[in-house]
């Protein structure tokens, strides 16, 4: 069995369709790569149309089946599963009966990869050996990751003829039991913090516990953004015999998508502490695990199990990634916004892509468009933003909400209501209106904005995925909602997957500028405005606000130090090590400026 990945990066899930069928485009490169889960309507219409594509088996299932969201999901895993290891066959076997392919391939694997330097010495020992390669293929080459992801706080009740489904009908349920059932041996991504019902749901199924071998068919990811939460975690799941193979650690800020900021605690001081407590993070799990085990009599391993380490959220140049590798000891390096820009690897729609190809850094912001409530980065000009201002001119607030994937709030019904709803955006007017003359006009227009800024994410994160593939998109005109990081604004033009891969590897550059700053650096930034803006905001700050944000404060600046030693101590980064020492001894003048009193 082939257990050690080819690439030292891999495609996290983007939105809920930008990497809906990112598998079946790179996995039979070695490339690893994240689906999201969540809306079995669009996981849905992209199983028919593969399904037509390549002429396989898989029958429609309507929303009148029993448990169609999780039947849905299978399905879609298992077509998944079927076409790339049909396109992985078919693409050793190019690769050993073709030179130029085979040499195409090894322009875009590690330099230093066991891959390279073998299938390098079968090419140095003469003639081209067909058969000599196709063993080697055989024994080191497997296809990249079908991983999928689901967002735990997207877990909303459903509802049949108005009585209530039982918890296991839950969104996040569902689709957790979607992937439980399927043939795939890959991984879960769990994101947006613990759901203890969620967890609690993955004991009922075989596949995520470990077999006599030690081998988990289906492993467990975190996606967490500091030490504490991933041990909190972790524990919580070793305590019902369930192993986390890998903390995927995201940058609070510099990352896509919605945006959850630490207490301000930077990425490099985060790495630090998991690189050295790491040991601490596997001997408490694992004796936790082996107790549940012994209990629920399966089998049990004598060592602890392997557990990775990643990151993702704001790399962008080649030496970033290989010091993220090297010094934190990390697995893999997360690669996500910049493959928007890539049509072989992601579903974008051609204005899409065009917009963010031009988009510079002042386009790219933290919006409060996200129904969640959770600040979420986005682009200025999307052509869902372009209608919702055409919209609001002719008084036509909200959406109407067809999916309802994100309609939590039970204010106006137990059945909940998304925020970004024409029902409950008519009826949060219609009190704002009662109130207007006990407001001032500024503050009745701010609260207006802040009703009405929030956009349908369940329609306008998967329509780009339709026009991609020429799907046709029913009922309202929605246009898309498009959810890249910051540092998409240093790349300015579309890139062909060799291209983007020998970019992440060192052989290219794709960059649009050389002075685009660290990324650490892009981070820290990030972390002082949202500290600003916070502080700025407290007119009567309580006391424990005031803790908390000097906590913040104190937080950034240890985390300053942090980089100040890493920048003079390492040999990475030596060309711009001057300039980066010199822009944190201003970010950390800048900080202790800042006042948190009454």
């Amino acid at each position: 069995m082939i257990n050690k990945p080819l690439h030292t990066f891999h495609i996290p899930v983007m939105g809920l369709a930008y990497t809906i069928d990112s598998p079946i485009r790179v996995a039979q490169y070695g490339i690893s790569s994240v689906v999201s889960i969540i809306d079995d309507d669009i996981i849905e219409k992209m199983k028919n149309f593969y399904n037509s594509k390549f002429n396989l088996n898989y029958q429609e299932i309507s929303k009148k089946t029993e448990d169609y969201r999780a039947k849905r999901i299978t399905d879609y895993l298992d077509m998944m599963d079927d076409v790339v290891t049909k396109k992985f066959d078919a693409f050793k076997e190019e690769i050993s009966k073709s030179k130029e392919s085979l040499q195409n391939f090894l322009s875009i694997i590690p330099q230093y990869s066991d891959m390279k330097k073998g299938l390098t010495e079968i090419l140095n020992q003469g003639d081209f050996i067909s058969s000599k390669i196709k063993s080697f293929l055989e024994s080191n080459f497997s296809p990249g990751s079908i991983d999928v992801n689901i967002m735990t706080k997207v877990d909303k009740d459903n509802y049949k003829n108005q009585q209530q489904l039982p918890v296991i009908f839950n969104n996040a349920h569902s689709s957790l039991r979607g992937f439980a059932n399927s043939k795939l041996s890959s991984s879960l991504v769990l994101s947006a913090g613990m759901n203890p019902r969620l967890y609690s749901y993955i004991e009922e199924f075989e596949d995520f516990y470990p077999d006599a071998q030690n081998s988990i068919k289906k492993k467990i990811i975190l996606k967490v953004s500091d030490f504490r939460s991933a041990m909190v975690q972790g524990n919580f799941l070793a305590k019902k015999g369930l192993w986390v193979s890998e903390y995927r650690i995201e940058s609070g800020l510099n990352c896509g998508g919605h945006a959850f900021a630490t207490e301000g605690l930077l990425l490099g001081p985060i790495l630090e502490e998991f690189k050295a407590k790491k040991e601490e993070l596997i001997s408490s799990a694992h004796s936790l695990m082996i107790k549940a085990l012994e209990q629920k009599n399966k089998p049990i391993p004598l060592q602890p199990l392997d557990l990775n380490i990643t990151v993702q959220g704001g790399v962008g140049t080649a030496e970033e990634h290989d010091f993220l590798i090297d010094n934190f000891e990390i697995s893999s390096v997360g690669w996500g916004s910049p493959f928007l820009l890539v049509p072989e690897a992601t579903c974008v729609d051609k204005e899409t892509r065009k917009l963010l190809a031009d988009s510079k850094e002042n386009d790219y912001f933290l919006s409060n468009i996200s129904p969640l409530g959770v600040p979420f980065n986005t682009v200025k000009g999307t052509s869902n933003e372009i209608l919702r201002r055409q919209k609001e001119q002719r008084n036509r607030l909200g959406s109407s909400c067809p999916k309802k994937l994100l309609a939590l709030s039970k204010e106006y019904s137990p059945e909940g209501t998304c925020t970004a709803s024409k029902k409950y955006q008519q009826i949060k007017i219609e009190e704002l209106e009662s109130q207007k003359e006990t407001l001032c006009e500024k503050e009745f227009e701010k609260k207006k904005t802040e009703i009405t800024e929030k956009a349908c994410l369940c329609v306008g994160l998967v329509n780009s995925a339709y026009m991609d593939n020429d799907i046709e998109i029913k009922g309202e005109k929605q246009g898309v909602v498009i959810c890249p990081g910051p540092n998409l604004a240093y790349f300015d033009k579309e890139a062909t997957l060799p291209e983007m891969i020998e970019h992440i590897y060192g052989s290219k550059n794709l960059l649009s500028t050389q002075n685009r700053p660290n990324m650490f650096i892009n981070e820290l930034k990030m972390y002082i405005s949202h500290l600003q803006k916070e502080v700025s905001s407290l007119h009567q700050p309580t006391a424990s606000q005031i803790k908390k944000w000097n906590a913040f404060k104190a937080n950034i600046l240890e985390g300053i130090n942090f980089y100040k030693n890493l920048f003079q101590n390492t040999s990475y980064f030596s060309g711009t090590r001057e300039k980066t020492i010199h822009l944190l001894d201003n970010y950390e003048a800048e900080v202790s400026e800042i006042t948190i009193k009454i």
